[in-house]
């Protein structure tokens, strides 16, 4: 029952609610409040930082960026290991702060945490391994010399589904190199980016080298315009959704800035009839329902051969009785959450009765509970016009499309212009593959994560020259 009384048990030390500017917290004008999307009650009140703001923090990391780029790697090193034994030692606190402001529940929330501090640990390693090189000259009188040096400034702008990884991701490597930073949350998980914060000047991160300026929905423009206009700024790394990468690039165009998007998606999953329909299902899963399907990689349209369709939707709906539990995040049992906020919620709800109008049926789930809970929902009888073949949903609804030739599944992929595709393959050997294809029509067409499970290595080649990509990624686990 959402409807319980949760409350967030973190350290008061770690539980921030002002901005952190050179090394200062720093209040704003007014707050914003944060809520918990399970029960929609408020967590606490957050500065709502405006221009004036970002500005200050722009130029608090301008200035320590001079000084910063002045230590050597190994310095840099130290402090960044440092930052990541506080990380590992306040974990559990740090979870809960994932959980209360995103919804997560507390296992994926470890595990992020888990995640987020390897980066540090990474890029703590990494900072002393920033080589030059020495390249032979077509002149006998000169030497050329590749030394590598800090941009300067760079601005971060990162998003609520993993609000703590996605910015020591970003910040490890800027860090590692020399750069300074000012971090931008998404206003619906400011918690985490303040926690890191708080950790950062506890490891002795120096003031101004790490900035963060919370803000809500409505200040998010002219926040964003500082930190992607300001000639102080040398870089800005986003990760969202496609729409807004746009506007960003489009304000850093002016100052040509550096830049790194890693934008939204529409990943299909292919199945055809050679495939092991059990291990299939498991993928499915797996890749469908991680963080209620609240992350980019999450596959969204899901395309079946006709001779493996009926087992395929019987076992995954089976799957989906026997493993998913809705409820708080902080529940151990629990391993579906909320989603992030109501309009999240509607855009599903807006997507499930447009395939219903358009012939789909509802397998499981299908409706909205209280909050911004949505049932796990299978649809059935799917066609390539429903906007949950368009779109993406970012959200537990796991459409599948009746293909009957490998061709169908190649147009039906390729008939979305969405941002980067992901393709994991099961081959006859169990190896595990995942491929992205380094094709693309335009540059705004990507596609990011596709999944094809089959037995046939000549299927794979076949229809994954057909399909259009932007880059091929590989892995393989025994």
């Amino acid at each position: 029952d959402v409807q319980r009384c949760f409350s967030l048990d973190v350290p008061a030390p770690l539980l921030r609610t002002q901005s952190y500017v050179d090394g200062r917290w720093l209040p704003a004008a007014s707050v914003f409040p944060v809520l918990d999307p399970a029960t929609g009650r408020e967590i606490a009140r957050v500065a709502d930082c405006g221009p004036a703001e970002a500005r200050r923090a722009v130029e608090a990391a301008y200035r320590a960026f001079s000084s910063w780029k002045q230590f050597t790697a190994k310095e840099r090193s130290i402090l960044l290991r440092k930052w990541f034994d506080l990380m590992t030692l306040h974990k559990e606190d740090l979870a809960k702060l994932i959980t209360f402001e995103s919804g997560k529940p507390m296992k994926e929330s470890l595990g992020e945490i888990t995640y987020s501090a390897s980066f540090l640990e990474w890029f703590s390693e990494e900072a002393r391994r920033v080589y030059g090189d020495i390249v032979p000259s077509p002149a006998k009188d000169r030497k050329i010399f590749l030394l590598k040096q800090p941009v300067g400034v760079a601005s971060i702008i990162t998003p609520w589904n993993f609000p703590s990884a996605m910015i020591t991701r970003k910040v490890g490597a800027a860090l590692a190199a020399g750069c300074t930073v000012v971090v931008k949350p998404a206003e619906d998980t400011p918690l985490s980016a303040l926690a890191l914060a708080e950790l950062a000047d506890q490891a002795g991160i120096p003031a101004g080298v790490f900035n963060v300026v919370p803000c809500s929905k409505e200040k998010t423009p002219s926040v964003g315009q500082i930190l992607c206009t300001d000639p102080l700024v040398a870089k800005i790394s986003f990760t969202g959704s496609t729409a807004t990468g746009k506007v960003l690039l489009k304000m850093a165009a002016d100052t040509v800035k550096k830049a790194s998007m890693e934008l939204g998606g529409h990943a299909p999953f292919i199945v055809f009839d050679s495939a092991d329909v059990d291990m299939a299902v498991g993928g499915a899963m797996a890749s469908k329902f991680r963080n209620s399907g609240q992350t980019c990689v999450c596959s969204n349209r899901f395309l079946v051969q006709s001779g493996i369709y009926d087992r395929f939707m019987d076992k995954l709906g089976r799957a989906m009785d026997a493993e998913l539990r809705l409820g708080h995040g902080s529940e151990p049992d629990t391993t579906q959450g909320p989603l992030i906020n109501a309009r999240a919620a509607e855009k599903v709800l807006h997507q499930i009765s447009d395939a219903v109008s358009r012939g789909a049926k509802v397998l499981r789930g299908g409706k909205r509970l209280d909050g911004s809970f949505v049932e796990p929902t299978l649809l059935s009888d799917v066609t390539t016009d429903m906007l949950c073949l368009q779109e993406e949903t970012f959200g537990p609804v796991l459409p599948v499309l009746r293909s009957v030739r490998h061709r169908d599944s190649s147009a039906a992929e390729n008939s979305s212009h969405q941002t980067c595709s992901f393709l994991p393959t099961f081959k006859i050997n169990c190896k595990f593959n995942c491929k992205l294809i380094n094709r693309k029509k335009n540059p705004t067409d990507y596609k990011f994560g596709k999944l094809n499970f089959k037995l046939n290595e000549k299927q794979h080649r076949r229809v994954s020259t057909k399909l259009v990509k932007d880059w091929t990624w590989t892995w393989s686990v025994t």
